[in-house]
């Protein structure tokens, strides 16, 4: 899956979560956190936390690769760092 953008990743998180048939709360409990930061996390995925990223994805058994990105590819990403 080519995510480009923090909603398209907490889309797709969200999408396993569901497909684990996992509440928020018994998702965010296995890994320490309250039903209210995975709920933030899901609906607003800007201001998360890397540590908290991490944890919610071994809570879904997720893992994260990259890759380059091909030179034609168009990207979503229009913020200057």
């Amino acid at each position: 899956m080519n995510i480009t953008s923090p909603e398209m990743l907490a889309q797709a998180m969200h999408n396993q979560r569901k497909a684990k048939n996992l509440s928020q709360q018994a998702a965010a409990a296995t890994i320490g956190v309250k039903q209210a930061t995975l709920s933030a996390f899901e609906n607003h995925p800007g201001g998360t936390r890397l540590e908290t990223l991490f944890k919610l994805l071994a809570a879904l058994d997720l893992e994260l690769h990259l890759q380059q990105r091909d030179a034609g590819t168009p990207t979503q990403w229009d913020q200057e760092w």
